[in-house]
């Protein structure tokens, strides 16, 4: 098994700015391999008019603000730009971070954000295949731009339906991040070593990036690393005024013991 990476995903939410640049730096000072954000447009929990910035702007600011961990958002909604624009968005980004860009991308799910902002929500099936459909022309203009990007800038797909999603991850996906705990990680791990069957692919080529309970770390990271997981993540959230990194801690605690 790989060596295990942690990372950490500070909610853009409930804070201001410099709480939230504070708690990226602070979290690579404590030995994080990776600070995410995610892509929403308003508070997922709390207050539902709270604080809350946007996901391609706060990537750059990672971007200038850490300088070694690997940055990207869990994960970016395809719905919400165009997956070419994109690809020259986040190929700058990475230029910005030296090569450091995990480009994290999902078909989207809350509602609200795509109410507000003008978007048709559509339903599940129909987000999923604009994603399979937009994935390619991501990657064809990724190609095509000049200067090309610095990193590898890896895809990973975030979810776990079993018909489209893990489909979708076996074709086309770096890595793949969800959550649950160890008997879901094994079931869904198995359906996607089948879909990598059907196209002829090592699942181990596939980085699996899962996330933990913040209440249980050990508790919940021990068995999914048995079963297999080698990127952990912890959520934190604002509080109004800064972010509470103790579990990001307990993360590097516990990864230095099982190394």
């Amino acid at each position: 098994m790989s060596a295990i990476r942690v990372g950490v995903q500070v909610q853009p939410q409930h804070a201001d700015y410099d709480a939230m640049r504070r708690a990226w730096v602070e979290a690579e000072e404590l030995g994080v391999d990776a600070v995410f954000t995610w892509d929403h447009f308003y508070p997922l929990y709390g207050e539902p008019d709270g604080k809350h910035f946007e996901s391609l702007a706060l990537q750059a600011a990672m971007a200038e603000a850490t300088e070694r961990v690997q940055i990207g958002a869990l994960v970016m909604c395809n719905s919400y730009r165009n997956p070419q624009y994109l690809a020259n968005a986040l190929r700058t980004v990475d230029h910005i971070s030296g090569g450091r860009l995990i480009v994290g991308l999902g078909s989207g799910w809350f509602e609200r954000d795509y109410d507000e902002y003008g978007y048709e929500f559509g339903t599940a099936g129909e987000r999923l295949r604009a994603l399979d459909r937009d994935l390619p022309l991501f990657k064809e203009r990724l190609g095509m731009l000049n200067p090309p990007p610095i990193g590898d800038m890896p895809l990973m797909i975030g979810g776990a339906g079993e018909k489209v999603t893990l489909r979708i991850v076996a074709e086309q996906a770096d890595m793949w991040h969800s959550f649950g705990d160890a008997e879901r990680y094994r079931h869904k791990a198995d359906v996607l070593a089948r879909h990598c069957e059907k196209v002829s692919r090592d699942p181990s080529e596939i980085t699996r990036v899962w996330g933990v309970d913040r209440d249980d770390i050990a508790g919940s990271a021990g068995p999914l690393a048995d079963a297999g997981v080698d990127f952990f993540t912890v959520g934190i959230g604002g509080d109004g005024t800064k972010y509470d990194l103790a579990p990001v801690r307990e993360l590097v605690k516990w990864r230095e013991g099982r190394d």
